[in-house]
């Protein structure tokens, strides 16, 4: 049987759980009210502390999906997110408009990503 390493667990959900070399991030969302743009990068920032504590990184990663408020938020959230992944390691990815949590969240963005 294969171990299951679980970070940052509370009652509801983990943070990230490690399953046969493979790390899955729960949705990060970034700081509410604030702009598209700084929710994407506090985004990124989180995925980056969260794949490094499971001992991986941006350039391990295999999927993202991208949840936005409104899709007229798309070329925004973009500029951000094509700032950030590591040349030549753009993972699998979708992006598509969805009703999150509260109002104030404008983006989430789920990784799944391969170890070191």
């Amino acid at each position: 049987m294969s171990e299951i390493t679980r970070i940052d667990t509370a009652t509801r959900m983990s943070q990230a759980v490690i399953h046969n070399s493979t790390v899955y991030l729960a949705g990060q969302v970034g700081e509410p009210g604030t702009s598209v743009g700084e929710q994407t990068r506090s985004i990124l920032s989180k995925v980056e502390s969260l794949l490094a504590e499971a001992g991986s990184d941006k350039t391990r990663i295999l999927q993202a999906t991208i949840w936005l408020a409104d899709m007229g938020d798309f070329g925004e959230m973009n500029a951000v997110w094509d700032a950030w992944v590591a040349s030549g390691h753009a993972p699998a990815r979708a992006c598509g408009e969805s009703k999150l949590a509260t109002p104030d969240y404008k983006v989430e963005i789920i990784i799944v990503a391969a170890l070191q």
